[in-house]
């Protein structure tokens, strides 16, 4: 990153076209892509030198240098010491685990994390003797409760997926740190641009680099930005030894979508708070879950803790299920996949997909129910998404 002075402090729009960028003898002005598996040393005692500190480009496992400016990049903007770039989002959430835990170790997750998360520590975790207890995000109380002497990790996202409710970052962190117990976040659907749980006593970050990170829907890949030990030493050493390795191709285009991240986010979080308005005027729909309206049980929490409320939408409909799919397969311009934070808006029914390998009492514990429809809101014409919807629910009314 060029500056006149070494020390200037940026803000995050200027972060998030400059931070990280390291250029080469080529004087090229945007990132370059590393499309190499390995480096050449110089000499024996070079590359016994790098194998010895791990430091330096030695192999695209675990160091490749467009990789390295998507990570310093992500970190600046989170006000993270150190970024760990992986695979996907699952992979950082699986690599923050396996680095961090161990066998008699416990967590306590939110009850309404992503369904694979569920999955991951209940199927697989428990596997290895690390057990998981659930609680209601937004229960201070109840996370107290499940404290264990050898509870080692909170895991929650805020808000959450799909029913947008919003953990006290700040209330949680102090109880977690007052136990020794770290706290451990996935921002995935305010990003940086909209919230930094660092500020509020976050310990580690987990991000899907694959949703509005990319902003485009084309990559895999996520993240997990913390302090110098545990992300920049403890979570790198097993992606050396491991490999759920970002690749340099995905780490550029990241990278690109970072230098829009904020502008991007605002327009999306404009758009769906439009479209949750609209929503809630609907006969057909039930409930609305979006934290920008002032019907949103926390929407005083979101206002504090966030700088925007995000562009994900929730609905009940009244006819359950098949009012739900009617909607869903009555849409033209939306999109019918299970993705987000994409430009273009999708619309999914968490029930039978992205929660669909729950069972029915996980399901209902987390508040996934039959008739919830979730949208990520894109950047389409806000009048053509919801002209796209009016058709759909005429036809469950």
């Amino acid at each position: 990153m060029n500056t006149h002075e070494d020390d200037v402090e940026l803000g995050f729009a200027s972060l998030a076209v400059r931070a990280g960028q390291v250029r080469t003898h080529e004087g090229e002005h945007a990132e370059p892509i590393f499309l190499t598996s390995s480096f050449v040393f110089a000499n024996a005692a070079e590359a016994a030198a790098r194998f010895s500190a791990g430091e330096g480009n030695i192999y695209s496992r675990f160091t490749n240098p467009t990789v390295r400016m998507f990570q310093d990049r992500l970190a600046a903007l989170e006000g993270g010491e150190s970024c760990i770039a992986t695979g996907s989002g699952m992979a950082a959430i699986l690599a923050t685990c396996m680095t961090l835990l161990k066998s008699g170790d416990h967590i306590v997750s939110a009850s309404g994390v992503f369904g694979s998360t569920i999955s991951l520590f209940n199927l697989y975790l428990s596997k290895f003797g690390v057990a998981t207890t659930y609680v209601p995000l937004a229960d201070p109380a109840a996370w107290a409760a499940a404290i264990r002497p050898e509870t080692r990790l909170f895991y929650l996202e805020t808000p959450s997926n799909p029913l947008m409710e919003l953990a006290d970052i700040q209330a949680l962190a102090d109880l977690a740190h007052a136990h020794d117990i770290l706290l451990v976040v996935d921002n995935c659907f305010c990003t940086p641009a909209l919230q930094q749980p660092f500020k509020f006593g976050a310990d580690l970050v987990i991000h899907s680099g694959t949703k509005y990170l990319d902003g485009q829907g084309r990559c895999v890949g996520g993240a997990v930005v913390g302090d110098a030990q545990r992300v920049g030493k403890d979570i790198f050493g097993f992606l050396r030894t491991a490999g759920p390795s970002l690749s340099p191709f995905n780490a550029w285009v990241f990278l690109k979508g970072l230098e829009t991240l904020q502008l991007r986010m605002r327009a999306h979080s404009a758009a769906a708070l439009q479209l949750a308005q609209w929503l809630e005027t609907q006969p057909a729909v039930k409930q609305v879950y979006y934290p920008g309206l002032p019907s949103h049980p926390q929407h005083e929490l979101a206002k504090r803790q966030q700088s925007g409320f995000g562009g994900i939408v929730s609905f009940e409909l009244r006819g359950g299920q098949p009012a739900a799919w009617q909607l869903i397969d009555a849409t033209r311009l939306i999109s019918i996949t299970a993705n987000l934070g994409d430009a273009k808006s999708t619309i999914t029914h968490p029930a039978t997909t992205t929660h669909g390998r729950l069972t029915p009492a996980e399901r209902e514990r987390a508040g996934i129910r039959e008739s919830l429809v979730r949208i990520s809101v894109g950047l389409e014409d806000v009048a053509d998404i919801r002209q796209d919807l009016e058709r759909g629910l005429r036809q469950t009314a």
